[in-house]
């Protein structure tokens, strides 16, 4: 009995070990987020030892204090000009929200992310000039203040090299000619300071651009037309891009620098192949890979990685496409999605939901059935849109398949739930009723929102948001013609 007792013991200690090397990513561009001291309890309660953040707020960062989570802060892309442009504006920075953590048993900032995948080619070359300046700023000042072990970096997009998707094999990898010069200086910099390569890799958006790509080749569970390069043969995308990586760092004379991948994931709604299922297998087999230490074929070892992401985000922008907003593997109320066992192990353990979460009440708002006049319908469905998330109304998404009812009364919920239920935002020219009804059907969850009192916050992010929306609307629309 005791013996036994001892196994199990060590078989937890040894999950928890191995949960410790996963990072999630936690966004917060929702409408209705849960709590700061909510989302660290959840990470607490599922054992996730690490969190990459998309801004420092002050909030957030109070929650993570005494925690020992280690965390990755971050600066957003329009900040870059102005650490670049302001000599003083690091300094400030790092004192604002990093010296001011750095107390005992305060936060465990690790790295600082300066900017968030500034060289991707649709910036047309925005941040070309800033990035550089804006990480050494930042690192200067981090070491002027005595927090040299924080690290800067810079989150990169895959596309600043060659991808398996252009690329014939990955050793042919090298970064991209117009950014070519500008990343060896930036990887300089970066070995100069002991400071990792971070790296966003997406298996997902290399099915979702090429009809043609081999399905299993996105997946981790074997695939019967592997990429043969030379004597190695690659059976997932994810190790082929990474190594595409690896072979450029070598060719820059850089062959052992440390690799963080910042963002990796699946999304479940908003596009054909985004779903629960494909989402936990991806995400499943990921984890088994990289907690296994066997690495990629050309660099063996332990991979140090960030899930994206840990919750939806109703108010992203959709520029890539629908899906960008359900990249989470807790719904947005902090519910899990599908069983996934973070230890990579096979432990059989799953995700733990956010606790005491409050609703709003269950009332919803739907297309009432009794109106015949339906001339407005067409603008009072583009409006709601306009102003909320009907993402899952796409083609291939969870609530494609509603009819003309169903699909005005999902974006009349929408705007409804995101305006906090206000009765007078279930009107809609006098379309609109308020029901107590649950209207879901099938995979086609209708939304109450969480109690969290932001229809203020959420106003703001649609008026600041409306062009990036303007397309949802469009796609919504496809359904009614």
């Amino acid at each position: 009995m005791a013996m036994a007792m001892v196994l199990v013991l060590w078989i937890i200690l040894m999950s928890v070990s191995l949960v410790q090397g996963l990072g999630v990513n936690w966004g917060t561009l929702s409408t209705h987020p849960l709590s700061p001291d909510t989302v660290v309890q959840l990470l607490r309660d599922n054992g996730i030892k690490k969190v990459k953040l998309f801004d420092a707020d002050i909030k957030t960062l109070r929650a993570l204090a005494r925690t020992n989570i280690q965390v990755m802060l971050a600066i957003p892309n329009d900040m870059l000009h102005i650490l670049t442009f302001d000599s003083e504006a690091a300094d400030n920075w790092v004192a604002k929200n990093v010296t001011r953590f750095s107390f005992l048993g305060g936060v465990n900032i690790k790295y600082v992310a300066v900017g968030n995948e500034p060289f991707l080619e649709s910036y047309n070359g925005t941040f070309l000039n800033v990035t550089l300046p804006a990480l050494k700023k930042i690192q200067q000042a981090l070491n002027k203040a005595g927090l040299g072990d924080i690290k800067a970096t810079v989150p990169l997009n895959a596309d600043v090299y060659n991808s398996p998707e252009t690329n014939p094999v990955p050793s042919a990898g090298d970064f991209r000619p117009e950014v070519h010069d500008l990343m060896i200086q930036i990887i300089q910099f970066l070995n100069n300071n002991d400071a990792p390569f971070t790296v966003n890799i997406y298996p997902f958006l290399s099915l979702y651009g090429n009809e043609n790509f081999p399905v299993d080749f996105a997946f981790f569970d074997g695939t019967s037309q592997p990429l043969v390069d030379g004597t190695i043969q690659y059976s997932n995308v994810f190790d082929a891009n990474l190594d595409t990586l690896i072979w450029a760092l070598k060719k820059a004379g850089f062959p052992n620098m440390p690799i963080i991948v910042g963002e990796v994931g699946w999304p479940t709604d908003g596009d054909k192949n985004a779903n629960s299922n494909n989402a936990q297998r991806f995400n499943q087999g990921f984890l088994k890979h990289i907690m296994s230490g066997g690495g990629t074929p050309i660099r063996k070892g332990n991979i140090e990685a960030y899930l994206f992401s840990l919750f939806d985000e109703d108010a992203k922008s959709i520029a890539p496409g629908n899906f960008e907003r359900h990249w989470g593997i807790f719904q947005y109320d902090g519910k899990p999605k599908y069983p996934l066992d973070l230890t990579g192990q096979a432990q059989n353990m799953t995700l733990v939901g956010a606790r005491r979460v409050k609703y709003l009440p269950q009332r919803w708002c739907v297309l009432n059935s009794d109106v015949t006049d339906l001339t407005h319908l067409s603008d009072s469905i583009t409006y709601a849109c306009t102003y909320s998330d009907c993402t899952s109304l796409g083609y291939g998404s969870s609530c494609n398949n509603l009819d003309l009812q169903g699909n005005a009364s999902y974006a009349f919920n929408m705007y409804y739930q995101v305006h906090d239920q206000q009765r007078a935002d279930c009107v809609f020219s006098n379309l609109a009723k308020v029901t107590t009804k649950n209207p879901s059907q099938d995979s086609c969850k209708f939304k109450i929102m969480i109690a969290s009192g932001h229809a203020d916050r959420a106003v703001k992010y649609w008026r600041h948001l409306v062009t990036a929306f303007a397309g949802i609307a469009a796609v919504a629309l496809l359904s009614f013609s």
